[in-house]
Order: structure tokens, then sequence, then C-alpha cells
């Protein structure tokens, strides 16, 4: 473990123009859980599946169990940065890292410090009418008993990506731009299991192509540098060493 955090020490020192890319893995030391783990949300037994109640047919037929859902697990407002929040923001800040990609919608990265944030999957913080498109904030969805409407009664909708949705085509064409001019790619706190997303790192053709994941990833075999471990943990470390 500590040579392959040497490897990725001397990338680091090296690259000029990095990529991250992201899932829920990097959120888990914020005490968010992640999807697919052991632990993760996924695994919760009910008698509707988590993936289900996250589907936009699931939102428009039963709205206040969607929301019931969202309330309780998938919004953290008291959860903020960690480690390697703070490590990319510093990435960022040394002018190594350009932009963030990332699966999550937590906004963790954006209160870290990282200024270039492409949120794939959306933000916990905005919600709209799906009658009128007016926006809501985070505070008024918490506050509303219940399903939440608009002033002209339609039915919010938070602004996240759901199952069933397209990503946005601004994200994906802005991610892929990064990724075609990047020589360095550093995934990490995702199984790549999920697409699109996880297929926007085929389009990646530099030089480094590192994961740092928990558990194994279908891409593992293409990765110059594997390391199965905490990212909280990895990149802080391989930031530090980097600087000696």
């Amino acid at each position: 473990m500590q040579e392959k955090i040497q490897k990725l020490a001397h990338i680091l020192k090296e690259t000029k123009n990095m990529v991250f890319f992201g899932g829920a893995g990097v959120s888990v030391a914020s005490n968010i859980p992640d999807f697919r783990s052991s632990t993760g949300l996924f695994q919760e037994k009910g008698a509707v599946p988590p993936e289900d109640i996250l589907s936009r047919s699931y939102f428009d037929k039963h709205p206040e169990e969607f929301y019931r859902f969202y309330k309780t697990k998938m919004v953290y407002p008291e959860a903020r940065p960690n480690p390697a929040h703070d490590a990319l923001a510093e990435l960022e800040a040394m002018g190594k890292l350009k932009a963030v990609i990332t699966q999550n919608i937590d906004n963790l990265h954006q209160m870290s410090g990282s200024k270039n944030v492409i949120e794939l999957h959306g933000t916990v913080l905005t919600s709209y009418c799906l009658k009128c498109r007016k926006t809501y904030t985070l505070e008024y969805i918490l506050k509303s008993e219940g399903v939440p409407y608009c002033d002209c009664g339609g039915l919010i909708k938070p602004d996240v990506v759901l199952y069933e949705e397209p990503l946005s085509s601004e994200a994906l064409e802005r991610s892929l731009s990064y990724l075609a001019a990047a020589d360095t790619l550093l995934v990490a706190g995702t199984s790549l299991l999920v697409n699109p997303a996880a297929g926007l790192v085929r389009y990646f053709s530099g030089d480094n192509f590192i994961i740092i994941n928990k558990g194994k990833t279908p891409y593992d075999a293409y990765a110059d540098l594997v390391i199965h471990g905490d990212v909280a943990i990895v990149l802080p470390e391989a930031l530090l060493l980097s600087k000696e």
C-alpha cells in the first residue's frame, strides 16, 4: 500500500492537467452513507427497494413516499467536507486539478473550496416547480410538511437526476472536454457500475489512470495504479508526500 501511495505522490507532483471523477465513497468520511457497499443505502430492506424509490416514475406516482425517503436518507445538511474534499480543493488551488466531476449531490466539494465542479447527478441544494419552474431552497424542502408544493400549486421536484432521467447534456459535454485534455485521471469512491456516468472514464487517453476505491471496479484492469483504500486517507497522504 505504501509503495502505491508513493507512486501516487509522484504522479501528483508531476501532473499539470488532472481531472477527478468521484462517487459516493468520497463522502463516506463525512458521515454520508454510500450506496452499494455492505453498509450502503441500497442494502436497506423495505417494501420498495431504494433504487425504485429514487426513480422518476416512482416520484411521479408516489411523491409522499419519495419525499419521506429523500428527506431522511438523501439529505445531510449537517455534513461537512472531509480530508479528501480538502485535498482536491488544494490541488485545484495549486493549478494541477482542472475539474472535479462528481456523481454526488451533497455540495461538499464546493463547501471545501473547489471552484470547477461538474455535478452529473445534480444537487440537493435546489429544487424547482414542475409547473412554473420556480426554484426553491433546500431549507424550504426540509421545512415543508410532507410533499412540498409551489405557490402555483405545482409539485416541487429536487434538482437531482433520478433513475430513468437523462444526465445534463451540458454536464456531459463539459466532462468530456476536460477528460480529453487531461494527462491524469483520478477516480475515487465509486464502483464505476452506474452508466452513463461510469462510461465517461473511457474518454480519457492521458498518461495516468488512477483508481482509489475500497472495493474492486470493472476498470481496475485498465488502470495504471489501483489503490484499494479510503480516499479520505490515501489522497491527503499522497498530497503531503508530493510536496517533499
